[in-house]
Order: structure tokens, then sequence, then C-alpha cells
């Protein structure tokens, strides 16, 4: 296999959670060492979300795959001290704590920069590392609601819902992960130093909202929630069938008019006020009750077949259970099987996106807390009796 494109990079996670810990994950999958630092005792809180095999979650052995867990405690001058030593070394470090809390421990940007002028520094949080609200906690639910996404998410006249994951979180990984990539080009291609990324949930968000901002400045128009359908994007939705629903996307030009042909109404793909987008949008009710009556009468399978037939995109709306056993996930190689350190064996995305030439690989599975405390600090430099003496002093683990 060839040589992992970021083979060679060092990456310092100080992040909890989500969104720092994703951003990390994200560079491990492309071949950069992990050294997680955890806090002594119970380690990052992901290890008990949500469900647990043996004590620690599932999600955790996806989330921390390829990754090393050193204990140290920040709260100490000593273990303050110690990762002032690992960031000298690295390439990158990650953090997500509240904005502050990096300076209160003695590991502001400065004072990392200073020691270590080609060190990248991501550092993700609610808000930003400047503005008024700088300072205040911001979980990914308030930075999806502060990015208008909350707003629209949900049937018309009734409460806002949630994707059913922490997107904000893994969405503001994916920019940290590139802010690290463009700043390691400029650091080793073209002659840079490090630099610092501060990356917000709330903008990371807010830079996926498409034509909302555009459509409100020009034209003062605030877009409301409407449910499975795709405001002024005509026609697309979710339709009713005898055993369920569908999604079918028949708003490209030609999309449209092999879908009217196959439902069996030509008059409305052959009317030339809907030839284009902006007429269909005007008349999508109609729109949506002609679709909706033919899939009304028929099998979400008799469906699908026929959207095939009429090369119109379509789906079935899947479950886990369904994405587990399917054929296309199993043929592309999307589901990676990794043996956690209990001996039980978790499926897990595999790593997108897919390169020919240097593809990802999963190194190893997560990590025991404090699995890999001596190797790397050894490593680093610290003799058995200095870690001897910073056990003593409960700074490592």
């Amino acid at each position: 296999m060839a040589e992992q494109i970021l083979s060679g990079i060092r990456v310092l996670e100080l992040g909890q959670l989500i969104a720092a810990p994703f951003a990390a994950k994200t560079l491990a999958d492309f071949g950069a060492q992990i050294i997680k630092i955890e806090p002594p005792g119970q380690g990052d809180p992901l290890r008990k979300w949500r469900m647990l095999h043996e004590g620690t979650s599932v999600w955790w052995e996806a989330q921390s795959r390829s990754k090393q867990s050193v204990c140290v405690d920040l709260r100490k001058a000593e273990g303050q001290a110690l990762v002032r030593t690992l960031a000298a070394q690295a390439d990158v470090l990650i953090e997500n704590f509240r904005p502050g809390t990096m300076e209160k421990w003695g590991l502001s940007w400065e004072t990392l920069h200073a020691t270590n002028p080609r060190l990248i520094m991501l550092r993700i949080s609610g808000y930003g590392q400047t503005g008024p609200k700088a300072g205040e906690p911001g979980f990914a639910a308030i930075g999806e609601a502060m990015a208008g996404l909350r707003y629209l998410s949900g049937e018309p006249g009734r409460a806002p819902v949630r994707a059913g994951i922490s997107i904000g979180d893994t969405v503001a990984g994916l920019h940290g992960a590139l802010g690290v990539l463009l700043a390691l080009y400029q650091r080793d291609a073209r002659g840079g130093q490090g630099q610092m990324i501060d990356a917000a949930l709330f903008e990371s968000i807010f830079n996926l909202t498409e034509s909302l901002l555009p459509e409100y400045s020009v034209f003062g128009a605030v877009r409301e929630p409407a449910g499975a359908a795709l405001p002024g994007i005509a026609p697309s939705n979710a339709y009713l069938c005898k055993d369920g629903y569908v999604l079918i996307a028949g708003n490209g030009d030609g999309i449209f008019g092999r879908l009217m042909d196959k439902i069996g109404r030509s008059d409305l793909g052959g009317d030339p006020d809907l030839a284009r987008n902006d007429g269909r949008a005007r008349r999508v009710e109609e729109l949506d009750a002609a679709i909706g009556d033919w899939t009304g009468q028929r099998t979400i399978t008799e469906v699908l077949q026929a959207m095939r037939e009429a090369g119109v995109p379509s789906g079935r709306i899947y479950t886990v259970a369904d994405i587990a056993g399917d054929p296309h996930y199993r043929a592309r190689a999307a589901i990676a099987t990794v043996k956690a350190a209990s001996g039980i064996e978790v499926e897990q995305p595999a790593i997108f996106p897919l390169l020919s030439e240097n593809p990802g690989a999963i190194a190893r599975r997560a990590p025991t807390l404090g699995e890999h405390t001596d190797a790397v600090l050894e490593a680093a430099g610290f003799d058995a009796a200095q870690r001897a003496k910073l056990r003593e002093l409960g700074v490592i683990a």
C-alpha cells in the first residue's frame, strides 16, 4: 500500500466529545499520528456516551480509532508544562475548550507559537475566539440554532427538530480538518510558518445554508420550515406509498419530463410553464399532489422500480438496519469492522473520501484510557524516573 498522505504529521488532540476529536479522527484516517490527551480517571466523556459495552461507549470505538491515549491532568502546572513540551514537538494542536481556558493553562496560541513557530493550532468553539459571545459555552445544538438551521427544520407551525445527530459538531470538525490541511500546505509547500485556525460551530453550519442569506439580503425573504419539501426546488419531496415513504427528486428539467411521463401525467411534463424550475416552484402543490396520487397506489418497491426505469433519482428512507444490510455499502467497503480492546467487533463508517493512490487506513483500534502514556512520553524525552515522579504527583496516569 502507498504511504498515507499525512504520515509523519504529529497531532496533539486536547479536545473532548465530538468536534475536535472528529477533526483529529479525520486526520488520523489519512495517516497522522494522533496523541490524545485525556484527564486521568474517566478520560474523554465520550467514553461513557450512549450505549456502552463493558463500560465503554461503542461510539468511542469509531471516534477514537487510530489514536494514542495519554493521561495528563491539565489542571496541574506540571501537566501544563508537559503539554507545552509535547506541543513543541508537534505539527498540529487541536482543542475545543471554551475560549480563555487554554490561556488560563498557559497554553495560549502566542505561548505555543513562540516555542514552536511551525505549530498549527486548530481552535474549535461555539462562537469563535473573538466577538461578544466568544466566552459563552456553545454546544452544537445552539450553534445550529444560531446559524438558522434549526428554524428551517421541522413541519410548519410545529417546534423545530434536530437532525438526530450532532451535525454542528461534525461539520465544524470537517471545517477544522480542512483548515489544518490548508495550513499544512502553506507551511510545507509554500515555505510558511504555523498559524492559528479559528473554527466556530455556528459559522460552520452557517456556511452550509446555501441561498438563505442572499435571498433575505435581496428580497427580504425569510425562509420558513417546510417539512420534507425543498422550498423553491420542485418537485422534490417525500411521497407516501402503500407501505411507507419514498424520496423522489424530479427537479431537473429533463428529469421532470421523464417523471411526468412515467406517472401518466404527460400533460404536466409537456406544459411549457413547467419546463423550468421557477415555473414548477410556483405550482409545487399541484405537482406534489399528482406525484402523491400516483405513489399512493403503489408499494415502495414498485415506485422505486418505476423511477429506476425512468432514470429519476429516488430512494427509500434507510434505517441503520437498512444501511448495515445494503449491498451497495458493502460493495464499496463503506463499512469498516474494527476489533475493540474488549474483543468485540464494531462496525463503523469506513474512511472517506476514497483516494485512488493514497487511500486512508485504520491503523489501530481505539485506545484504552492512558494506554500510550509511557510510550509517548518516553519518545518525547521523559525517562522512567521522570514519569514515575509525574505519576506520584498525579499528573499522569
